[in-house]
């Protein structure tokens, strides 16, 4: 398995990270645009969810980091989606304790019905798998290898790992990772569910909207 996809540095660049304090060189990291995990640089801009849970009148927050290098196509894709407000209004269809959660069918609108999780936007999108699951690593949904040998992924629906998630590395495309709101997504994971895993409390996503990502000041 090959490993994380990396920014290389020069020697000198690594000589100085080398002789920092441990606390500055990593946000100087942050700075110049590398995840919290390291697994990919992120992008510009940065995904701000705001979520229904139940009948609770404050909406939940969720911050999303998008890796536009690693995988230029399906955060493109991503991007063009949310500022047609396309996930605005659909349920969380699809949860599993502690593990992940899952949304992006348009078909979720209307609640649970027998093919809601098999949904999108009427097209697929290539692969491009090259990162690992992480605790807080998003990915595309995908139908399975046996009608979708070239794993290409769904072009709307994606889940939100809670936990690392090894074993389905090199078979999902990984496009982002969770930077606010983990806690959010785990407590969605927890609700109670029907026989499919579809929450019973209605669990919408109210808008998403994309802001420049800021990264933490190095003096912090």
């Amino acid at each position: 398995m090959e490993p994380f996809p990396q920014q290389e540095m020069t020697p000198s660049q690594l000589l100085i990270l080398t002789r920092m304090k441990p606390c500055l060189a990593f946000f100087l990291l942050l700075a110049s645009g590398w995840s919290a995990s390291f697994a990919a640089p992120l992008g510009p801009d940065v995904a701000v969810f705001k979520i229904r849970i139940g009948k609770a009148k404050e909406l939940q927050r969720v911050v999303l980091g998008l890796y536009d290098d690693s995988t230029p196509v399906t955060v493109a894709n991503f991007k063009e989606l949310v500022r047609k407000k396309f996930y605005n209004g659909l349920r969380f269809h699809r949860v599993f304790p502690g593990a992940f959660v899952q949304v992006g069918d348009p078909s979720s609108r209307h609640g649970q019905a027998d093919r809601t999780g098999t949904g999108g936007p009427g097209y697929t999108l290539p692969a491009e798998i090259k990162l690992h699951h992480e605790k807080g690593s998003v990915a595309m949904a995908r139908l399975p290898d046996k009608i979708n040998p070239a794993k290409n992924s769904n072009g709307s629906q994606f889940y939100a790992c809670l936990k690392p998630m090894p074993k389905i590395d090199g078979q999902y495309t990984v496009f982002g990772e969770v930077l606010e709101g983990l806690d959010v997504l785990d407590y969605i994971s927890n609700q109670p569910t029907n026989s499919n895993d579809f929450p019973l409390p209605i669990i919408v996503i109210k808008s998403i909207v994309l802001e420049a990502r800021v990264a933490p000041p190095a003096n912090q």
